[in-house]
């Protein structure tokens, strides 16, 4: 099977602590869009949003990426977390670690752990026992992917100094300076006139605030159906996946937002109300005409 190219670089140095300020955490990317796409038929995953949260349903067995789709016409530091462990380095996740860089508009799929500059181990949906995190003794994270984004400072250009041209001290200043105040006066008074009859078509009306609607919560299950073993990411075979590196110097301390997306398999979503449960299926006395025997 041919494998996607991962065009992605691996952030070297530049990397600042922890910000004690977490920032909001982002429903959907504005700066890099996330998805998780199936890697067998390479469709993105269905996303379902519940009381804040975007949910995807995995099938175990099944090998995915994360998708990242940089939006701005910059580079950005993407910081990657599946199931709460850093998905290049392998450590337990901060947003002050290592990460991806993206070019302008540049999309990538991250298709496993980062093992070498040119392997990974495949992502893919397991039971919780079986997910790299239990294996390592983290199992309290599973089944949440976090991408933590970056912007790139960019050097201020040093500003030219201002300099101011000394006067010829002629007979003709005088001339000049008193025709140009003529011409300035003309002119502010056609700017002040303009000014008004614009304020006149404009009508500078206050402009209406817009009122957030709280998002209603839905009902209980008078007796909700129990929840499977969770889902969470394994470590699977290794693949060929090449990266570059390059150095990247981050704008804030801070990220410039956070993308969060939690999964789990689908039975567990429709148990908790989140993915709504199919009708079951009965048999129906009257389906149609009478076919012919095979």
């Amino acid at each position: 099977m041919v494998h996607r190219r991962t065009l992605i670089a691996l952030a070297l140095g530049a990397a600042s602590g922890a910000c004690a300020t977490a920032p909001a955490v982002a429903a959907a990317g504005q700066l890099v869009h996330v998805h998780l796409v199936d890697r067998a038929g390479g469709e993105v995953l269905p996303e379902h949003r519940h009381r804040g949260n975007t949910w995807v349903a995995g099938r175990p067995g099944d090998r995915y990426a994360v998708r990242l789709a940089n939006r701005s016409g910059a580079r950005v530091l993407v910081v990657l977390s599946v199931d709460g462990i850093n998905a290049v380095s392998g450590q337990t996740a901060a947003t002050g670690q290592t990460g991806y860089v993206l070019a302008p508009w540049q999309v990538a799929d991250i298709t496993g752990w980062r093992k070498t500059d040119a392997e990974a181990a495949a992502f893919y949906f397991t039971a919780l026992p079986d997910t790299y995190a239990a294996r390592t003794d983290r199992p309290q994270n599973v089944g949440v992917i976090g991408v933590a984004v970056f912007r790139e400072r960019v050097p201020m250009p040093r500003p030219v100094p201002f300099e101011i041209a000394p006067s010829s001290g002629g007979r003709g200043d005088g001339d000049e300076r008193r025709a140009q105040a003529g011409s300035d006066s003309s002119s502010a008074d056609r700017s002040a006139a303009a000014s008004t009859g614009a304020s006149r078509m404009s009508g500078g009306g206050p402009a209406a605030a817009a009122g957030a609607a709280a998002e209603s919560s839905a009902p209980a299950s008078p007796a909700p159906a129990p929840r499977a073993e969770r889902l969470g990411t394994g470590h699977g075979e290794r693949e060929y996946s090449p990266i570059s590196r390059t150095s990247f110097e981050r704008a804030t301390a801070q990220p410039a937002e956070i993308v969060r997306i939690r999964y789990d398999s689908h039975a567990n979503l429709m148990a908790a109300g989140i993915v709504p449960s199919r009708r079951p299926w009965a048999p129906d006395p009257f389906p149609g005409y009478v076919p012919d025997p095979r």
